[in-house]
């Protein structure tokens, strides 16, 4: 058993009509809206999911990502990172339990990219979506859109790479299985796991910290995202890119656009980790295969565009 951080837990997405957001994010990608509080954020899970959300929306000026959660097997494990963060040399927040409805106490901190993130160990678990955990159905009727089945992973863009790296590995546990490198060996992607995922989290070097790229939710089936793809169409939703394949992870992709111009990918399939799995390396100037596996071209757009 994983004796410190063990998945992703959830992110709050910063967008600019609640309305218009909550339309996109439940009605076209097929999320379930479970709560909203006082300050007017809206809570969704997946159908797959265990615990009462993993996305958190909230009204803003602009748009972009406010924090990344992990969760943690216990409120000691909590504790013990917190410690090793602050020996780190970083910074952290203490944040009451009930901030976020129904999640316990959670300890706040800035990577060196500039992205915030979280460790938190308790939250509500609702089940996952109306079959239960006993004798559970195959899947629940009445999903809709996409019916996304989990929040999958982020990737996002910012400075100090190695350093941001050294924090995951030796502090939070996580394993480098992708990565990118420049032709003088520098690392100018790293994709970072808890378990047999190809990520949970991934970062491309930038120079202007904190950027987003984009929140990825997964789905079951090569067929399920042509499926997107047509709703994507039928709904007239900005496609950035695809439906086509990675390089880098494997995975099958589409990557389009919410209301507010955050980016987000729903995908099938994808590469296996384990933690005796040397990292998987892309050179940069195979950049374009490794992204867009089909076309081996470049969108400047993918590259570019950030919240």
């Amino acid at each position: 058993m994983r004796k410190g951080v063990i998945r992703p837990g959830h992110v709050e997405i910063r967008v600019l009509d609640i309305d218009e957001a909550v339309k996109h994010y439940v009605d076209l990608m097929g999320l379930i809206e479970m709560d909203r509080d006082d300050k007017g954020r809206v809570y969704l899970k997946a159908w797959t999911e265990v615990d009462k959300f993993s996305v958190v929306l909230r009204e803003a000026d602009e748009p972009g990502m406010d924090f990344m959660g992990f969760k943690c097997v216990s409120e000691e494990v909590v504790d013990q990172l917190r410690d090793q963060l602050l020996d780190f040399g970083l910074q952290v927040e203490d944040i009451p339990a009930g901030e976020l409805k129904d999640c316990g106490r959670r300890v706040r901190f800035r990577a060196p990219t500039g992205h915030f993130f979280e460790l938190f160990a308790t939250k509500k678990q609702t089940g996952k979506w109306e079959i239960g955990n006993r004798n559970p159905e195959a899947w629940p009727r009445g999903l809709v859109g996409m019916a996304a089945s989990r929040f999958d992973h982020c990737l996002l863009y910012g400075p100090n790479l190695s350093e941001t790296l050294k924090l995951f590995r030796e502090v939070l546990g996580f394993d480098l299985a992708e990565q990118v490198l420049a032709a003088d060996g520098t690392r100018v992607a790293q994709f970072l796991t808890l378990s047999m995922k190809a990520h949970d989290v991934a970062f491309i070097h930038c120079d202007e910290p904190g950027k987003f790229h984009h929140a990825s939710f997964f789905l079951e089936t090569w067929h399920d995202v042509l499926k997107a793809a047509d709703l994507l169409s039928m709904t007239d939703t900005s496609i950035d890119i695809g439906p086509t394949r990675h390089g880098l992870t494997h995975g099958q992709t589409i990557y389009f656009f919410d209301p507010s111009g955050n980016r987000n990918e729903v995908f099938a399939g994808g590469d296996y980790h384990y933690p005796d799995h040397p990292p998987v390396t892309w050179d940069a100037e195979e950049l374009g295969k490794a992204i867009f596996y089909h076309d081996r071209v470049l969108n400047e757009r993918f590259l570019t565009v950030l919240t």
